[in-house]
C-alpha cells in the first residue's frame, strides 16, 4: 500500500495549548502534514492534546503524526509515530500500529537511514541541518555537505524510502537542500513564527514542488 508522505512537515513544539494552537493555524493556512511532539509531559495530558490535535488535522485533511508514545498514538487513532533514535525500535511499532499506519524515524548517518530501512519505516528525518534550539539532545550538525554525501550513497545503495531534512530549516535554505537528493523537509519555528503563515507555508510548497529532485 503505497502511503502519501508529504514534502512538508510541520513539528509543533511548546505547551500543550500553545501545540493545538499551532496545529490549527497551521493547517487552516494549508499544511498538510502536522507532527505533534510532546515531551515531559504526562501520558493524560498527552493523549488529551493529541485526540484534539488530530480532530483538528481531520476538519483539514492533514496527516497527523504522534512522536514517539505509540500506545498514546493508538489511542489517539494518530495517523502514525515519528520515532526518535532513543525511542522504541520501527519493527516493535510496526507490530503495535499494524500496516496501514505510518511510522517515521530520526537518522544523523547513513547506518542509521540503513537500519531503518531494514526495519521498514515508511520515511525518514534526516538532520539536524543546522543547530536548532526546540531540540534537546542534539546530534552532531549534518549540514549541506553531509547531506550531499548521504544521499549520494542512498542513491548508490539503492535506497528509495523517502528522507526529509530537518533541523533550523528555513524558506531560503530548501532549494539548495532538495539539490542534494533529499525528498522534504521538516520545519517548526519557520511556520510557527511566520507572521503570514498561509504565505509562508504556500511558498514552502512552491519551493518544493518547483525543485529539481
Amino acid at each position: 500500500m503505497h502511503k502519501h508522505i508529504d514534502t512538508l512537515q510541520c513539528i509543533t513544539s511548546g505547551t500543550p495549548a500553545a501545540q493545538i494552537q499551532q496545529a490549527k493555524e497551521a493547517c487552516e493556512a494549508g499544511t498538510r502534514w502536522i507532527q505533534l511532539r510532546l515531551k515531559n509531559e504526562s501520558d493524560a495530558t498527552i493523549l488529551a492534546t493529541a485526540k484534539v490535535v488530530k480532530e483538528i488535522c481531520a476538519q483539514h485533511d492533514a496527516v497527523f503524526i504522534l512522536n514517539d508514545h505509540i500506545h498514546l498514538a493508538i489511542g489517539a487513532n494518530a495517523d502514525g509515530v515519528h520515532l526518535g533514535k532513543e525511542d522504541c525500535s520501527p519493527l516493535e511499532a510496526r507490530k503495535q500500529l499494524g500496516p496501514t499506519k505510518i511510522i517515521g524515524g530520526t537518522s544523523n548517518t547513513l547506518e542509521d537511514i540503513e537500519y531503518l530501512v531494514e526495519s521498514g519505516v515508511d520515511y525518514i528525518g534526516l538532520g539536524p541541518f543546522r543547530f536548532t534550539a526546540t531540540k534537546e539532545k542534539l546530534s552532531p550538525i549534518v549540514g549541506l555537505t553531509g547531506y550531499e554525501k548521504i544521499m549520494a550513497a542512498c542513491k548508490i545503495k539503492n535506497i528509495h524510502t523517502p528522507i526529509v531534512a530537518i533541523g533550523g530549516i528555513e524558506q531560503a535554505d530548501v532549494q539548495a537542500i532538495l539539490q542534494t537528493g533529499i525528498y522534504g523537509v521538516a520545519v517548526s519555528s519557520s511556520i510557527t513564527n511566520a507572521t503570514d503563515k498561509k504565505e509562508t507555508i504556500a511558498s514552502f510548497y512552491n519551493t518544493l514542488k518547483t525543485a529539481c529532485v
